[in-house]
């Protein structure tokens, strides 16, 4: 049989286009090569089936050259979000205990201060970085044919808990055959029709869990992966025509762009090679998939799952005309709402959503959030809110935790509250999601000052500047209300559900 992996056809199409990025083209030849020069390297810097590699870089070309190496050197690769500050970054190299951490020149401000005690090697791509070795040096010193004890490797992703750091998702034991069946691979070759005709689009962040298994998985299939530095709607669908695009991965942040692009921007490029386009990340609202569906037509799919893996659910478009406003039936893991009282609910009832599933996760190192993650029957939830029907279709309808998703991103609140606390004009505050047009949901601190502000305009744009100095732009507040008391149980703490109207408006 086949084996599933970018170095079959490095072998029977080395000409390929592996990854398209501007003007920039790696085949699949030079995928194969300079990840085995980077496996070499990884080899002779120490590093063996079992260790973990960090990468943090904006999409480039070298992202893929990293993974690859790592995946077939029997490594875990964990992906880190670059915009992210030093101490944030830092905390996830030291947390998977990264023996190497690669990444670009560009991205010097964030990584140089990084201290973690696992950490051997440091590499830069595309440029200098005091303290690191050169990445396109090194590779250069090593020979292009496989390593000796090549094996599958593993991600380990990272999901941000409710305490606001994030936490790893231990992954699957590594030093399996390279290129062994995944079921992965056969969800996107069955369901989403992905094979080696396949061009694939990618608008989001390599970063993120989805866009970067989705086009390590077309790369185990033999197609095409177009990826942009940054997403802007008119140039999507220039890409899309230009290269003949079949099958792209979106949030519904990004339909709601491209349905804002003026109808003669939106009808100016041919988009008849596509095939499938597909949506996840957070909740789209009917109307906007209304939309797409009426533009693109019945191509339109959606998917809903997580980092961790015990659950899947899918949509195509007949279905979801026929069940507006649901997710799907699972395709992995038998869905059970439960109740308060623990117990299941009846259809057409709302409760706690749980994916009763063979496969078993931990988060690295927290015992207690693992716990938290599974019932009495072994079931696991993500921590939405949501009911089926009589035919088994998910609906969701609330998150059980205060998760905030802007633009496909979970935001977790107390971390942005344990920055604002510190600020010397704020007694308490709360943060929330608010209703977005085009983000789902954007970031809200509601505040209770130490005195009433003379200014109000003023002092929100001071704490809004005083967070993102402190943690990560898109985490930060876009606005903030003021009140002169805030909500409390008996316990002292704040009541969420008792926050004034206007100030969640």
């Amino acid at each position: 049989m086949d084996i599933e992996h970018p170095k079959r056809f490095a072998a029977s199409a080395p000409d390929r286009p592996a990854v398209i990025l501007g003007d920039q083209v790696l085949t699949y030849g030079e995928l194969e090569a300079r990840s085995n020069q980077l496996a070499h390297v990884l080899r002779s810097l120490g590093l063996g089936v079992g260790d973990h590699l960090a990468v943090l870089m904006e999409n480039r070309i070298e992202y893929f050259v990293v993974v690859w190496a790592g995946l077939r050197s029997g490594l875990y690769v964990t992906p880190i979000n670059w915009h992210l500050s030093t101490a944030e970054a830092g905390y996830i190299v030291s947390d998977c205990g990264a023996s190497v951490l690669v990444a670009s020149a560009a991205r010097a401000d964030v990584v140089a201060g990084i201290e973690a005690p696992a950490l051997k090697v440091r590499l830069a791509a595309g440029g200098s970085i005091e303290g690191f070795d050169s990445f396109e040096e090194l590779l250069a010193a090593q020979p292009t044919s496989p390593i000796d004890d090549e094996c599958e490797g593993m991600w380990m992703f990272y999901s941000s808990g409710t305490t606001g750091r994030p936490k790893g998702i231990t992954p699957a034991r590594v030093g399996g055959p390279l290129g062994g069946p995944t079921s992965f691979t056969s969800l996107l070759r069955f369901v989403y029709g992905a094979d080696e005709s396949t061009v694939y689009l990618s608008p989001a962040p390599l970063y993120h869990a989805a866009p970067l298994g989705w086009a390590a998985t077309i790369h185990r299939l033999g197609g095409t992966v177009v990826v942009t530095e940054r997403f802007d709607a008119a140039e999507f669908l220039a890409l899309m025509e230009r290269h003949r695009v079949t099958l792209c991965q979106v949030v519904p942040t990004h339909l709601i762009r491209l349905l804002k692009l003026p109808e003669e921007v939106r009808t100016r490029y041919d988009l008849s090679s596509l095939r499938t386009i597909v949506h996840a990340a957070a909740p789209c609202p009917p109307e906007v998939k209304r939309a797409i569906l009426d533009w693109l037509g019945p191509i339109v799919y959606e998917y809903y799952s997580g980092s961790e893996g015990v659950g899947f659910c899918a949509i195509g478009p007949e279905e979801w005309l026929a069940h507006p406003g649901s997710v799907g039936r699972s395709l992995l893991g038998t869905v059970h709402i439960v109740g308060d009282d623990g117990k299941e609910a009846p259809p057409r009832t709302e409760g706690r959503v749980f994916f009763e599933s063979d496969r078993k996760f931990e988060y690295h190192g927290d015992a207690t959030k693992t716990a938290e993650a599974f019932n009495a029957e072994g079931w696991a939830t993500f921590g939405e809110i949501g009911w089926v029907d009589e035919e088994g279709y998910l609906y969701l309808t609330d998150r059980a935790s205060n998760m905030i998703i802007s633009g496909g991103v979970n935001i977790y609140p107390r971390e942005i509250e344990d920055v604002l606390i510190l600020h010397p004009a704020v007694t308490d505050v709360v943060v929330i999601g608010v209703p977005d047009a085009e983000f789902g949901e954007s970031v809200r601190a509601i505040v209770e000052p130490v005195t009433p502000p003379e200014d109000p305009a003023a002092l929100e744009a001071e704490l809004i500047a005083f967070t993102r100095e402190r943690i990560a732009h898109y985490k930060s507040p876009r606005s903030v209300v003021f009140l002169a008391e805030l909500p409390r149980l008996l316990t002292g703490k704040v009541a969420r559900r008792l926050l004034p109207a206007e100030a969640t408006r």
